[in-house]
């Protein structure tokens, strides 16, 4: 009875993209935030330190940056980057083995942080796959449709993080910190930042249009040129060690990404959660660049700030707070459901916006309550995501309730 079980179960998980990515994804979530939570726990006398094979703030970047967002982009990208370009949907067979050698790869990964030796064994194969699912992407993106600018961006900004696991290996093969920093500085400014700016700025004007009413679409190419050019200033500017000069880039980039919020619509948005989770999400972006911008004016005249407080305006904020919108309206669209975010949707995106004022609080208090507030935040963040998985995760293993495929 078991095995029949399983044998309904897997090819349901792989009818679709994004339903082996986006399942993926949510366990590699839980597990990357749980061994960080055991680290923060050992650092406030409540448990052991575990033996990690690298300094843990390298590990949980590793594990977020490289694998839980791009786990969820790449499902994304997989199952709506062919509509965009005009496409059909994916066969099986060509974004099957990337998956394969992805998930293989982030297993061995995460056991590498308490095993030596594994470690550059797991980022090889996830370098494979990455490759794999770039080469899946690049074909589409550089098709012959007219309108691929969205595309294109993204894909570049994909190869790029290719680049930030590359340099990851790096790191597990010599040892050398140098490595690691780069590939961090990558992950985030060359390749999340515009991804999901990209993603945000073709969808959200898209989506809104369709539920705002009198809405105007608001779309300025421009606006791409100001923030990903500055992500990529940013980052290369990060990489070379001129943190000071960086408001130049992200000061602009802040005000740009606030009057997108203005233009967009942030607050009529508000009245369909939904809709309103994305735009929430979307708000934080101009926050995190003003705050960067503010930090960046701090070192320049020689005094440190804010701490890590504008990463996480990012990477809690605008790229987690995103992530939860957009996934959850894609599983409910793909599993033949309405398009509406339940009371419990709604409550866990409220959730985590608290989680997002927590983790920047944790730089901000003073250091004897840096600790608790930081454990607080990811215990937070674990329980937001937890309930999440457990109303979302299970969708991923049934069939669509419409009968339709996919």
């Amino acid at each position: 009875m078991q095995t029949q079980s399983t044998a309904q179960v897997q090819p349901i998980l792989f009818a679709a993209p994004h339903r082996s990515m986006f399942f993926t994804g949510g366990v590699m979530l839980l597990v990357a935030f749980m061994l960080w939570a055991a680290e923060l726990a050992s650092r406030v006398g409540l448990m052991p330190a575990l033996p990690w094979t690298l300094p843990p703030g390298w590990m949980h970047a590793l594990l977020v940056l490289g694998g839980v967002f791009p786990l969820f982009m790449f499902g994304f990208l997989l199952t709506a980057m062919p509509r965009w370009q005009g496409e059909r949907d994916l066969v099986q067979s060509v974004w099957l083995w990337p998956w394969r050698l992805l998930a293989a790869g982030w297993a061995i990964t995460v056991a590498g942080m308490l095993v030596p030796g594994l470690l550059a064994v797991g980022l090889l194969l996830v370098l494979a796959g990455w490759f794999g699912v770039g080469r899946v992407l690049r074909r589409i993106a550089y098709n012959d449709n007219p309108d691929s600018l969205h595309a294109r961006l993204v894909w570049c900004a994909l190869a790029a993080g290719g680049i930030g696991v590359a340099a990851w290996l790096g790191f597990a093969f010599s040892g050398n910190g140098s490595f690691a920093r780069v590939a961090i500085d990558i992950g985030v400014w060359w390749f999340l930042l515009p991804v999901f700016f990209t993603v945000c700025h073709r969808m959200i004007p898209f989506f809104s249009s369709n539920i705002v009413e009198a809405y105007v679409v608001v779309r300025p190419r421009a606006a791409i040129a100001v923030i990903v050019g500055a992500s990529v200033v940013h980052g290369a500017l990060a990489i070379v060690g001129a943190n000071g000069l960086t408001w130049i880039v992200d000061a602009p980039a802040a005000a740009t990404a606030l009057w997108l919020s203005w233009k967009w619509r942030l607050v009529p948005a508000l009245r369909v959660p939904l809709l309103g989770m994305l735009h929430i999400g979307f708000a934080w972006l101009g926050v995190g660049l003003a705050m960067s911008a503010v930090q960046s004016v701090a070192t320049l005249s020689g005094h440190g700030l804010l701490g890590l407080a504008p990463l996480h305006a990012l990477g809690v904020g605008f790229f987690a707070s995103v992530l939860l919108a957009m996934v959850s309206r894609v599983t409910l669209g793909h599993s033949g459901g309405k398009l509406v975010a339940d009371r419990l949707t709604w409550g866990l995106f409220l959730g985590l916006e608290l989680v997002v004022v927590l983790r920047i609080a944790a730089d901000v208090v003073p250091p004897s309550w840096s600790g608790v507030v930081m454990l607080s935040a990811v215990l937070g963040w674990l329980a937001v995501f937890g309930m999440w998985g457990t109303r979302y995760l299970p969708v991923y293993l049934r069939p669509r309730s419409d009968g339709r495929p996919g």
